[in-house]
Protein backbone atom coordinates (compact mmCIF):
# COMPACT_ATOMS: atom_id res chain seq x y z
CA UNK A 1 0.00 0.00 0.00
CA UNK A 2 1.22 3.47 -0.88
CA UNK A 3 1.76 5.95 1.97
CA UNK A 4 -0.14 9.22 1.84
CA UNK A 5 3.19 11.04 2.01
CA UNK A 6 3.99 9.51 -1.40
CA UNK A 7 0.69 10.58 -3.04
CA UNK A 8 0.78 13.24 -5.72
CA UNK A 9 -1.43 16.30 -5.30
CA UNK A 10 -3.95 14.95 -7.79
CA UNK A 11 -4.05 11.62 -5.96
CA UNK A 12 -4.60 13.40 -2.65
CA UNK A 13 -7.44 15.46 -4.13
CA UNK A 14 -9.08 12.34 -5.51
CA UNK A 15 -8.70 10.58 -2.15
CA UNK A 16 -10.13 13.59 -0.32
CA UNK A 17 -13.20 13.62 -2.55
CA UNK A 18 -13.85 9.92 -1.97
CA UNK A 19 -13.37 10.22 1.80
CA UNK A 20 -15.60 13.28 2.05
CA UNK A 21 -18.37 11.40 0.28
CA UNK A 22 -18.18 8.53 2.79
CA UNK A 23 -17.97 10.99 5.66
CA UNK A 24 -21.12 12.83 4.54
CA UNK A 25 -23.05 9.55 4.47
CA UNK A 26 -22.16 8.95 8.13
CA UNK A 27 -22.80 12.57 9.09
CA UNK A 28 -26.25 12.54 7.52
CA UNK A 29 -27.29 9.65 9.78
CA UNK A 30 -27.55 11.94 12.84
CA UNK A 31 -25.59 9.59 15.09
CA UNK A 32 -25.05 10.02 18.84
CA UNK A 33 -22.16 7.77 19.89
CA UNK A 34 -19.66 7.98 22.75
CA UNK A 35 -16.02 6.82 22.87
CA UNK A 36 -14.97 9.39 25.47
CA UNK A 37 -14.84 7.63 28.84
CA UNK A 38 -13.91 4.24 30.22
CA UNK A 39 -17.34 3.24 31.44
CA UNK A 40 -18.81 -0.26 31.36
CA UNK A 41 -22.05 -0.66 29.45
CA UNK A 42 -25.19 -2.33 30.78
CA UNK A 43 -24.19 -5.81 29.56
CA UNK A 44 -21.01 -5.62 31.62
CA UNK A 45 -22.85 -4.27 34.66
CA UNK A 46 -25.38 -7.10 34.38
CA UNK A 47 -22.59 -9.61 35.13
CA UNK A 48 -22.50 -8.23 38.69
CA UNK A 49 -26.25 -7.84 39.17
CA UNK A 50 -26.55 -10.61 41.76
CA UNK A 51 -24.34 -8.73 44.22
CA UNK A 52 -27.17 -6.25 44.80
CA UNK A 53 -29.24 -8.91 46.56
CA UNK A 54 -26.55 -9.27 49.26
CA UNK A 55 -26.64 -9.39 52.20
CA UNK A 56 -29.87 -11.31 51.86
CA UNK A 57 -31.07 -11.24 55.48
CA UNK A 58 -30.49 -9.65 58.89
CA UNK A 59 -28.29 -12.57 59.93
CA UNK A 60 -26.07 -11.99 56.90
CA UNK A 61 -25.33 -8.41 58.02
CA UNK A 62 -22.74 -9.59 60.51
CA UNK A 63 -19.05 -9.97 59.70
CA UNK A 64 -17.12 -13.14 60.47
CA UNK A 65 -15.98 -11.55 63.73
CA UNK A 66 -19.63 -10.91 64.70
CA UNK A 67 -19.65 -7.18 63.95
CA UNK A 68 -23.02 -5.72 62.94
CA UNK A 69 -22.05 -4.04 59.67
CA UNK A 70 -25.13 -1.83 59.74
CA UNK A 71 -23.58 0.20 62.55
CA UNK A 72 -20.65 2.59 63.06
CA UNK A 73 -17.06 1.44 63.48
CA UNK A 74 -14.11 -0.35 61.87
CA UNK A 75 -12.49 2.70 60.36
CA UNK A 76 -9.91 0.81 58.30
CA UNK A 77 -12.25 -1.79 56.82
CA UNK A 78 -13.51 -5.30 57.47
CA UNK A 79 -10.72 -7.88 57.85
CA UNK A 80 -12.33 -10.07 55.18
CA UNK A 81 -12.35 -7.15 52.69
CA UNK A 82 -8.69 -6.44 53.45
CA UNK A 83 -7.95 -10.11 52.89
CA UNK A 84 -9.76 -10.11 49.54
CA UNK A 85 -7.81 -7.10 48.28
CA UNK A 86 -4.50 -8.55 49.51
CA UNK A 87 -5.24 -11.92 47.91
CA UNK A 88 -6.38 -10.28 44.67
CA UNK A 89 -3.31 -8.04 44.38
CA UNK A 90 -0.65 -10.30 45.88
CA UNK A 91 0.30 -7.83 48.64
CA UNK A 92 0.43 -8.04 52.43
CA UNK A 93 -2.88 -7.72 54.24
CA UNK A 94 -1.29 -5.53 56.91
CA UNK A 95 -0.75 -2.78 54.33
CA UNK A 96 -4.43 -2.50 53.35
CA UNK A 97 -6.92 0.17 54.43
CA UNK A 98 -10.40 -0.08 52.89
CA UNK A 99 -12.21 3.05 51.73
CA UNK A 100 -15.50 4.00 50.12
CA UNK A 101 -16.46 3.49 46.50
CA UNK A 102 -13.83 5.80 44.93
CA UNK A 103 -10.07 5.23 44.79
CA UNK A 104 -9.76 8.68 43.20
CA UNK A 105 -11.13 10.18 46.43
CA UNK A 106 -8.49 8.27 48.42
CA UNK A 107 -5.81 9.73 46.13
CA UNK A 108 -7.17 13.24 46.62
CA UNK A 109 -7.30 12.76 50.39
CA UNK A 110 -3.74 11.41 50.40
CA UNK A 111 -2.37 14.48 48.62
CA UNK A 112 -4.55 16.84 50.67
CA UNK A 113 -3.19 15.36 53.93
CA UNK A 114 0.37 15.70 52.65
CA UNK A 115 -0.33 19.31 51.70
CA UNK A 116 -1.67 20.13 55.17
CA UNK A 117 0.27 17.81 57.49
CA UNK A 118 3.11 16.39 55.43
CA UNK A 119 3.83 12.68 55.04
CA UNK A 120 5.51 10.20 57.37
CA UNK A 121 9.04 11.36 58.08
CA UNK A 122 8.64 14.68 56.22
CA UNK A 123 10.23 17.92 57.32
CA UNK A 124 7.19 20.08 56.61
CA UNK A 125 3.78 20.04 54.89
CA UNK A 126 3.89 20.30 51.11
CA UNK A 127 1.86 23.53 51.20
CA UNK A 128 4.88 25.22 52.80
CA UNK A 129 7.22 24.33 49.95
CA UNK A 130 8.24 27.34 47.87
CA UNK A 131 8.32 25.11 44.78
CA UNK A 132 6.73 21.73 44.33
CA UNK A 133 6.73 19.57 41.22
CA UNK A 134 5.12 16.30 40.15
CA UNK A 135 6.06 13.79 37.46
CA UNK A 136 3.30 12.88 35.00
CA UNK A 137 3.80 9.93 32.65
CA UNK A 138 2.40 10.84 29.22
CA UNK A 139 0.13 10.04 27.61
CA UNK A 140 -1.64 9.43 30.89
CA UNK A 141 -4.76 9.88 33.00
CA UNK A 142 -6.25 13.38 32.93
CA UNK A 143 -7.85 13.18 36.38
CA UNK A 144 -4.45 12.46 37.94
CA UNK A 145 -2.89 15.45 36.22
CA UNK A 146 -5.72 17.78 37.16
CA UNK A 147 -5.54 16.74 40.80
CA UNK A 148 -1.89 17.71 41.23
CA UNK A 149 -2.43 20.83 39.13
CA UNK A 150 -5.25 21.95 41.48
CA UNK A 151 -2.92 21.54 44.46
CA UNK A 152 -0.39 23.85 42.83
CA UNK A 153 2.25 21.43 41.59
CA UNK A 154 4.27 22.16 38.49
CA UNK A 155 3.63 19.19 36.21
CA UNK A 156 6.62 17.53 34.55
CA UNK A 157 5.98 15.28 31.55
CA UNK A 158 7.87 12.01 31.12
CA UNK A 159 7.28 9.84 28.09
CA UNK A 160 5.61 6.46 28.44
CA UNK A 161 7.49 3.62 26.74
CA UNK A 162 6.48 0.00 26.12
CA UNK A 163 7.98 -0.91 29.52
CA UNK A 164 6.69 2.05 31.54
CA UNK A 165 7.93 5.61 32.05
CA UNK A 166 11.30 6.66 30.61
CA UNK A 167 13.24 5.78 33.73
CA UNK A 168 16.42 7.62 32.74
CA UNK A 169 14.36 10.82 32.69
CA UNK A 170 12.52 9.96 35.92
CA UNK A 171 15.80 9.27 37.73
CA UNK A 172 17.17 12.59 36.49
CA UNK A 173 14.12 14.55 37.64
CA UNK A 174 13.99 13.09 41.16
CA UNK A 175 17.44 14.55 41.89
CA UNK A 176 15.54 17.85 42.28
CA UNK A 177 14.30 18.11 45.92
CA UNK A 178 11.20 20.02 44.79
CA UNK A 179 9.95 16.91 42.93
CA UNK A 180 7.57 15.28 45.40
CA UNK A 181 5.94 12.45 43.48
CA UNK A 182 4.96 10.56 40.37
CA UNK A 183 1.66 9.24 39.04
CA UNK A 184 1.79 5.59 37.93
CA UNK A 185 -0.86 3.35 36.39
CA UNK A 186 1.42 0.31 36.29
CA UNK A 187 -0.73 -2.36 34.66
CA UNK A 188 -2.60 -1.71 31.40
CA UNK A 189 -1.78 1.97 31.81
CA UNK A 190 -4.40 4.57 30.90
CA UNK A 191 -4.47 5.13 27.93
CA UNK A 192 -1.67 3.06 26.33
CA UNK A 193 -2.45 -0.30 27.92
CA UNK A 194 1.26 -0.85 28.60
CA UNK A 195 2.40 -2.70 31.71
CA UNK A 196 5.52 -1.71 33.66
CA UNK A 197 8.39 -4.18 33.28
CA UNK A 198 10.11 -5.78 36.28
CA UNK A 199 13.11 -3.54 35.68
CA UNK A 200 10.94 -0.41 35.71
CA UNK A 201 9.27 -1.42 38.99
CA UNK A 202 12.66 -2.14 40.57
CA UNK A 203 14.11 1.20 39.44
CA UNK A 204 11.10 3.12 40.78
CA UNK A 205 11.37 1.34 44.12
CA UNK A 206 15.12 1.81 44.48
CA UNK A 207 15.93 5.15 42.80
CA UNK A 208 17.72 7.85 44.75
CA UNK A 209 15.41 10.80 45.42
CA UNK A 210 16.57 14.19 46.67
CA UNK A 211 13.24 14.73 48.46
CA UNK A 212 12.96 12.43 51.51
CA UNK A 213 9.17 12.82 51.27
CA UNK A 214 8.96 11.70 47.61
CA UNK A 215 5.92 9.48 46.99
CA UNK A 216 4.85 7.07 44.25
CA UNK A 217 1.10 7.16 43.64
CA UNK A 218 0.61 3.60 42.40
CA UNK A 219 -2.89 3.54 40.88
CA UNK A 220 -3.29 -0.11 39.92
CA UNK A 221 -6.82 0.42 38.62
CA UNK A 222 -6.66 -2.44 36.08
CA UNK A 223 -4.88 -5.01 38.25
CA UNK A 224 -7.22 -7.89 37.32
CA UNK A 225 -8.60 -6.57 34.04
CA UNK A 226 -7.08 -9.12 31.67
CA UNK A 227 -8.83 -9.84 28.39
CA UNK A 228 -7.83 -13.50 28.53
CA UNK A 229 -6.18 -16.11 30.72
CA UNK A 230 -2.72 -14.94 29.66
CA UNK A 231 -2.64 -11.40 30.97
CA UNK A 232 0.34 -9.20 31.79
CA UNK A 233 2.23 -9.78 35.05
CA UNK A 234 3.22 -6.95 37.38
CA UNK A 235 6.01 -7.16 39.95
CA UNK A 236 5.13 -6.43 43.60
CA UNK A 237 6.47 -2.92 44.20
CA UNK A 238 6.15 -3.29 47.98
CA UNK A 239 8.54 -6.24 48.00
CA UNK A 240 11.05 -4.33 45.89
CA UNK A 241 10.75 -1.14 47.97
CA UNK A 242 11.21 -3.08 51.19
CA UNK A 243 14.50 -4.53 49.92
CA UNK A 244 15.79 -0.98 49.43
CA UNK A 245 14.43 0.51 52.64
CA UNK A 246 11.93 2.62 50.70
CA UNK A 247 8.68 1.05 51.85
CA UNK A 248 7.21 4.39 52.98
CA UNK A 249 7.59 5.69 49.40
CA UNK A 250 4.58 3.72 48.08
CA UNK A 251 0.90 4.72 48.17
CA UNK A 252 -0.98 1.93 46.36
CA UNK A 253 -4.60 2.33 45.19
CA UNK A 254 -7.23 0.22 43.49
CA UNK A 255 -10.97 -0.40 43.62
CA UNK A 256 -13.68 -2.77 42.43
CA UNK A 257 -15.25 0.03 40.36
CA UNK A 258 -14.71 -1.74 37.04
CA UNK A 259 -15.08 -5.19 38.62
CA UNK A 260 -18.61 -4.72 39.96
CA UNK A 261 -20.19 -1.24 39.79
CA UNK A 262 -18.42 2.11 39.28
CA UNK A 263 -21.02 3.79 41.46
CA UNK A 264 -21.05 1.10 44.11
CA UNK A 265 -17.62 -0.46 44.41
CA UNK A 266 -15.06 -0.64 47.20
CA UNK A 267 -11.72 1.19 47.13
CA UNK A 268 -8.41 0.56 48.84
CA UNK A 269 -5.27 2.38 49.92
CA UNK A 270 -2.26 0.21 50.74
CA UNK A 271 0.88 1.59 52.35
CA UNK A 272 3.47 0.84 55.01
CA UNK A 273 2.46 0.47 58.64
CA UNK A 274 4.34 3.70 59.41
CA UNK A 275 2.33 5.55 56.77
CA UNK A 276 -0.88 4.04 58.12
CA UNK A 277 -0.17 5.29 61.63
CA UNK A 278 0.42 8.80 60.33
CA UNK A 279 -2.75 8.71 58.20
CA UNK A 280 -4.99 7.22 60.90
CA UNK A 281 -4.57 10.29 63.12
CA UNK A 282 -6.43 12.34 60.53
CA UNK A 283 -8.71 9.71 58.99
CA UNK A 284 -10.49 9.26 62.32
CA UNK A 285 -11.42 12.94 62.25
CA UNK A 286 -12.63 12.77 58.67
CA UNK A 287 -15.02 9.80 58.97
CA UNK A 288 -16.50 7.36 61.46
CA UNK A 289 -16.26 4.57 58.92
CA UNK A 290 -16.92 3.67 55.33
CA UNK A 291 -19.77 1.52 53.97
CA UNK A 292 -19.27 -1.87 55.65
CA UNK A 293 -22.46 -3.32 54.17
CA UNK A 294 -20.95 -2.84 50.72
CA UNK A 295 -17.69 -4.41 51.86
CA UNK A 296 -19.65 -7.34 53.27
CA UNK A 297 -21.61 -7.94 50.06
CA UNK A 298 -18.38 -7.94 48.05
CA UNK A 299 -16.73 -10.50 50.31
CA UNK A 300 -19.84 -12.67 50.24
CA UNK A 301 -19.97 -12.47 46.43
CA UNK A 302 -16.22 -13.04 45.98
CA UNK A 303 -14.99 -15.82 48.24
CA UNK A 304 -11.38 -15.35 47.13
CA UNK A 305 -9.17 -14.16 44.26
CA UNK A 306 -10.15 -17.18 42.15
CA UNK A 307 -13.76 -16.03 42.26
CA UNK A 308 -12.62 -12.57 41.17
CA UNK A 309 -10.64 -14.10 38.30
CA UNK A 310 -13.62 -16.16 37.15
CA UNK A 311 -15.81 -13.05 37.23
CA UNK A 312 -13.24 -11.02 35.30
CA UNK A 313 -13.00 -13.67 32.58
CA UNK A 314 -16.73 -13.17 31.96
CA UNK A 315 -16.17 -9.44 31.68
CA UNK A 316 -13.05 -10.03 29.60
CA UNK A 317 -15.07 -11.95 27.03
CA UNK A 318 -17.44 -8.99 26.59
CA UNK A 319 -14.75 -6.31 26.65
CA UNK A 320 -12.34 -8.36 24.52
CA UNK A 321 -14.85 -8.35 21.68
CA UNK A 322 -14.96 -4.56 21.84
CA UNK A 323 -11.17 -4.37 21.60
CA UNK A 324 -11.32 -6.69 18.59
CA UNK A 325 -13.87 -4.43 16.88
CA UNK A 326 -11.77 -1.34 17.60
CA UNK A 327 -8.50 -2.86 16.44
CA UNK A 328 -10.15 -4.25 13.32
CA UNK A 329 -11.25 -0.75 12.33
CA UNK A 330 -7.82 0.72 13.09
CA UNK A 331 -6.21 -2.01 11.02
CA UNK A 332 -7.71 -0.35 7.92
CA UNK A 333 -5.23 2.49 8.54
CA UNK A 334 -2.28 0.15 8.19
CA UNK A 335 0.09 1.13 5.40
CA UNK A 336 -0.93 4.77 4.98
CA UNK A 337 1.85 5.94 7.29
CA UNK A 338 -0.49 8.19 9.27
CA UNK A 339 -1.27 6.37 12.52
CA UNK A 340 0.07 4.07 15.25
CA UNK A 341 -1.91 2.44 18.04
CA UNK A 342 -1.49 0.15 21.02
CA UNK A 343 -2.88 -3.39 21.22
CA UNK A 344 -3.13 -4.08 24.96
CA UNK A 345 -3.95 -7.44 26.55
CA UNK A 346 -6.22 -5.82 29.13
CA UNK A 347 -7.44 -2.62 30.69
CA UNK A 348 -9.95 -0.21 29.21
CA UNK A 349 -8.28 1.87 26.50
CA UNK A 350 -6.47 2.00 23.20
CA UNK A 351 -4.04 4.86 22.59
CA UNK A 352 -4.06 6.15 19.02
CA UNK A 353 -1.39 8.46 17.63
CA UNK A 354 -2.45 10.09 14.38
CA UNK A 355 -0.43 12.23 11.98
CA UNK A 356 1.11 15.01 14.11
CA UNK A 357 -0.93 18.18 13.88
CA UNK A 358 -4.21 16.43 13.03
CA UNK A 359 -5.66 15.11 16.33
CA UNK A 360 -7.77 18.23 16.90
CA UNK A 361 -9.06 18.00 13.34
CA UNK A 362 -10.01 14.33 13.87
CA UNK A 363 -11.80 15.32 17.08
CA UNK A 364 -13.68 18.05 15.20
CA UNK A 365 -14.70 15.73 12.36
CA UNK A 366 -15.82 13.04 14.81
CA UNK A 367 -17.87 15.54 16.77
CA UNK A 368 -19.60 16.80 13.64
CA UNK A 369 -20.42 13.19 12.74
CA UNK A 370 -22.00 12.64 16.17
CA UNK A 371 -19.19 10.71 17.88
CA UNK A 372 -17.81 12.01 21.20
CA UNK A 373 -14.10 11.50 21.92
CA UNK A 374 -11.99 12.40 24.94
CA UNK A 375 -10.83 15.98 24.26
CA UNK A 376 -7.47 16.24 22.54
CA UNK A 377 -4.78 17.07 25.08
CA UNK A 378 -6.54 15.37 27.99
CA UNK A 379 -3.80 12.73 28.13
CA UNK A 380 -1.16 15.42 28.79
CA UNK A 381 -0.58 17.88 31.66
CA UNK A 382 -2.49 21.16 31.38
CA UNK A 383 -4.53 19.63 28.54
CA UNK A 384 -1.84 20.38 25.95
CA UNK A 385 -0.65 17.69 23.56
CA UNK A 386 2.63 19.15 22.23
CA UNK A 387 2.36 17.25 18.95
CA UNK A 388 -1.44 17.33 18.56
CA UNK A 389 -1.38 13.61 17.82
CA UNK A 390 -2.79 11.51 20.68
CA UNK A 391 -6.37 10.24 20.99
CA UNK A 392 -7.59 8.07 23.85
CA UNK A 393 -10.12 5.53 22.59
CA UNK A 394 -12.53 4.09 25.16
CA UNK A 395 -14.37 1.17 23.51
CA UNK A 396 -16.25 -0.31 26.50
CA UNK A 397 -19.39 1.82 26.71
CA UNK A 398 -21.09 1.56 23.27
CA UNK A 399 -22.90 -1.56 22.10
CA UNK A 400 -20.90 -3.70 19.68
CA UNK A 401 -22.90 -2.36 16.73
CA UNK A 402 -22.45 1.25 17.87
CA UNK A 403 -18.76 0.66 18.42
CA UNK A 404 -18.29 -0.78 14.95
CA UNK A 405 -19.88 2.32 13.41
CA UNK A 406 -17.98 4.72 15.67
CA UNK A 407 -14.57 3.17 14.99
CA UNK A 408 -15.24 2.99 11.25
CA UNK A 409 -15.89 6.74 11.36
CA UNK A 410 -12.75 7.17 13.45
CA UNK A 411 -10.58 5.43 10.85
CA UNK A 412 -12.23 7.45 8.10
CA UNK A 413 -11.67 10.79 9.85
CA UNK A 414 -8.03 9.94 10.61
CA UNK A 415 -7.50 9.42 6.89
CA UNK A 416 -9.43 12.55 5.92
CA UNK A 417 -7.54 14.76 8.39
CA UNK A 418 -4.23 13.36 7.15
CA UNK A 419 -5.10 14.01 3.48
CA UNK A 420 -6.16 17.56 4.35
CA UNK A 421 -2.88 18.08 6.18
CA UNK A 422 -0.77 16.90 3.25
CA UNK A 423 -2.74 19.11 0.86
CA UNK A 424 -2.17 22.11 3.10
Amino acid sequence: MKKYSEFSKSELLSEKEALEKQYKEYKDRGLKLDLSRGKPNSDQLDVSQAILSLPSSREKCFSKSGLDCRNYGVLDGLPEMKRLFADMLGIKEEYVTVGGNSSLQLMYDTIARAMIFGVEGSVRPWCMEEKKKWICVTPGYDRHFKMTEVFGFELLSVKMTETGPDMDEVERLVLDPSVKGIWCVPKYSNPTGNTYSDETVRRLASMKCAAPDFRIMWDNAYAVHDLGEEGDKLLDIFAEAEKCGNLDRIFYFTSTSKITFPGGGVSMLACSVANQKQISKYLGVQTIGYDKINQLRHTEYFADSEAVHSHMMKLGELIGKKFEITLSSLETLRGYGIAEWTEPRGGYFVSLNVLPGTAKRVYELMSEAGVVLTPVGATYPYGIDPKDENLRIAPTYPTDAELKTATEILALTVRLAAVESYLN
